[in-house]
């Protein structure tokens, strides 16, 4: 397989696992799929992950996250 369509595979791949987690964490049913609120929503952690609250936010949300997907993983047990 070609180099360029490793990467374009990858890259689909990423994107729809991001895509997933924008299902997961149920912002489309939140936002009854409003494609203006959830990138508007985006710009605002972005916003905030380019000012003084990077570091806090980004420990903040991680640790949030990886708790999510414990208990994700429990229930499945």
């Amino acid at each position: 397989m070609r180099d360029w369509a490793i990467k374009r595979r990858e890259r689909t791949r990423h994107l729809i696992e991001l895509g997933g987690l924008v299902i997961k964490a149920e912002l489309v049913e939140l936002t009854d799929d409003d494609r203006a609120t959830l990138y508007g929503a985006f710009l605002s952690v972005a916003d905030r992950l380019r000012g003084e609250e990077r570091v806090n936010a980004l420990a903040l949300w991680k640790r949030k996250g990886k708790r999510a997907f414990e208990v994700d993983a429990a229930n499945e047990k």
